[in-house]
């Protein structure tokens, strides 16, 4: 009782022993940290940009030619050199979220093979994504290299992802929780939604909200990429539609038909953000909550998928393995 005590009075020697004698419950709680991390830094970038700071720091990696950090300037302001500053430094945060993930996965007992790949790729996909975010500032903001600084955030939060929902499934062969198909289409709908994130960044590229007056913008007709972009919004909600019927029609484990119930009420939310904005003029305030909506959607689509399949339960020292609901062998 006293070691929880202490742990409570000292979250920092708490932390100290969830990455340096991690449990099966404290490495999945470092891996959800990862990912929340992980998207909030997507709606940090985007206050970046929303706020006309995306070169408050002139240059990369410095701040400005002189100085790591914001310095007195007459080409901007001390607020934008602050924000655009302010989310360089929550970088590191990231990547420390990352290096405890990696340094809690290492040192767990069994050590499992998979989950310290998966959380290997995350430092990895930080530090690519760092050198990225100094590529835009050394651009102008070319609309292409920031899409590309956008889009590198849900990649990095696959193997997060996949991480958080690895650390609470055993190590048993994967079994299909459903049919092959019902499968195949919550792969589809993984690729058709990165296909819709990437169709929002040529529209935010396309349209006012640059991150500097100076940046350069797509040459796009913004009203024909905007219905790209809600053609492709509404193909995924059909999507989700169809796998939501097949899921209830053949009986599928309630954990899939929650997922998949969670990402659809997520796609009309997002939707209806969407909307909104278009029609009011893209208003910064709605923009970011779009920006996170996106984060989330994301995050939820890959749990549709994850949740098809399953590990097997985690082992716990004295407990027997029971079959997972309605689990389907996996065939060779």
């Amino acid at each position: 009782m006293s070691a929880v005590t202490d742990r409570i009075r000292n979250p920092l020697a708490g932390l100290r022993d969830a990455i340096w004698h991690p449990t099966p419950g404290s490495l999945r709680a470092l891996a959800l940290f990862s990912v929340i991390v992980n998207a909030g830094i997507i709606v940090t970038g985007g206050a970046v940009r929303l706020t006309k700071s995306g070169l408050g720091c002139s240059t990369w990696p410095k701040c400005t030619p002189e100085s790591m950090i914001p310095t007195p300037s007459p080409d901007h302001s001390p607020v934008h050199m602050a924000i655009e500053f302010g989310n360089r430094t929550l970088t590191f945060l990231v990547l420390g979220a990352a290096v405890a993930v990696l340094a809690a996965a290492w040192r767990a007992r069994p050590r499992r093979r998979d989950l310290l790949w998966l959380a290997a790729l995350q430092p990895v996909g930080v530090l690519a994504q760092a050198a990225w975010g100094g590529l835009t500032v050394l651009t102008d903001l070319h609309p292409a290299v920031v899409a590309g600084h956008f889009m590198l955030s849900p990649v990095v939060l696959i193997p997060a992802v996949a991480l958080w929902v690895r650390a609470g499934e055993g190590d048993e062969p994967v079994r299909r929780l459903v049919g092959g198909r019902l499968r195949a289409l919550s792969l589809a709908l993984v690729g058709v939604t990165a296909a819709l994130m990437v169709a929002g960044t040529i529209v935010t590229g396309t349209g006012p909200h640059a991150g500097d007056d100076r940046a350069e913008r797509f040459s796009f007709d913004i009203v024909q990429v905007t219905r790209v972009h809600s053609l492709l919004a509404w193909l995924t909600v059909a999507l989700t539609v169809v796998l939501l019927a097949a899921l209830w029609r053949t009986g599928a484990p309630g954990a899939v038909r929650r997922r998949a119930l969670e990402l659809l009420a997520l796609e009309l939310a997002q939707g209806a953000i969407g909307y909104v904005q278009y029609f009011l003029g893209v208003p910064e305030v709605l923009v970011a909550l779009h920006m996170l909506g996106a984060a989330v959607l994301w995050i939820a689509v890959l749990r549709v998928y994850f949740a098809t399949r399953t590990r097997g339960p985690l082992a716990v020292p004295g407990a027997v393995p029971a079959q997972a609901e309605g689990a389907v062998p996996q065939p060779a």
